[in-house]
């Protein structure tokens, strides 16, 4: 199947209070046959990069009806090896043919030395790597032509070669590239709990004027070899009741853009997206009515 240009002519922006969910297979008859229950989709880049097939044939149907948000696993922006040519030259290509509402990608890298690891690794918070992220998301921005929102990583290990905290080295790279930011609120409590940070604290440090989309998700429970407690961003689960609480926080400092419910592992029946979305356009719609109240007063 030859793939064809996505026209968006009758599609409308993702609201900033809309909530949607990645694009599953599984899901195709309940999106299509059903009547529209989210506000837009999510794709990850990298499954799309082949020609045609059924992953091209589901998302044009898709494209037609709903807008569209691309979010991209594999460009390694946290490396210090030169972003790949080629992978970069698919991505365009994919942005052009679909022209999404939204494009983001890690704070992490994910390979090195032509070797892809099946991981987004943390970086550490210096003023080396802020150059290296800087440049690569410039590059970034420059080759599809817009603007690319990058995410705050959970991580599971800190380097001793940090110098800033990651609130500033993402506020650096805002200032320096103007890109936007992604604020996932799972990655944050699972971080916060790894790492013996306080999350809300996080979340009220946060440039929040920059964030461009808000990811929601569910976490795994583990131990680390010394039996303390932890966290791993596994997509796999309902989100947890703190996560949810995080989100509130975040919508109370009055920046409202669309929020994605993240579930990529154990995928459950459409319907248990559907609530999740729900859920969250409950709190944004809570807070936008507070926030307008407070404006009439």
């Amino acid at each position: 199947m030859a793939v064809t240009s996505s026209s968006k002519t009758h599609i409308c922006q993702i609201p900033v209070t809309g909530a949607g969910v990645g694009l599953k297979p599984e899901h195709a008859e309940d999106i299509l046959m059903g009547p529209r229950r989210v506000d837009f989709f999510e794709i990850h880049a990298e499954n799309y990069m082949g020609d045609g097939g059924p992953p091209h044939h589901l998302l044009q149907r898709i494209r037609r009806d709903y807008p569209l948000s691309v979010h991209g696993v594999g460009l390694s922006i946290g490396g210090v090896a030169p972003l790949d040519r080629e992978h970069l030259a698919r991505l365009k290509h994919l942005i052009a043919l679909y022209q999404p509402e939204l494009f983001s990608e890690h704070l992490a890298w994910s390979s090195h030395d032509g070797v892809f690891l099946n991981d987004l690794l943390p970086l550490p918070y210096n003023d080396i790597s802020l150059a290296h992220v800087c440049a690569h998301v410039s590059q970034v921005q420059d080759t599809i032509g817009m603007k690319m929102l990058l995410e705050n990583p959970s991580t599971y290990v800190a380097f001793g070669a940090t110098s800033m905290s990651e609130i500033e080295f993402l506020s650096a790279v805002a200032q320096r590239t103007g890109c936007g930011l992604l604020l996932d609120v799972n990655n944050v409590h699972v971080s916060a709990v790894n790492h013996g940070f306080n999350a809300a604290a996080y979340i009220d440090a946060f440039p929040i004027e920059r964030v461009g989309e808000f990811h929601l998700a569910g976490f795994a429970e583990d131990c680390d070899s010394e039996g303390q407690q932890l966290l791993i961003d596994d997509h796999g689960r309902p989100i947890a009741d703190t996560v949810w609480d995080l989100y509130r926080r975040a919508l109370s400092r009055q920046r409202f853009a669309p929020t994605l419910i993240e579930w990529d592992n154990n995928i459950p029946a459409f319907s248990t997206l559907v609530r999740e979305v729900e859920r969250a356009r409950a709190l944004i719609l809570a807070q936008t009515g507070e926030s307008a109240a407070m404006q009439a007063a």
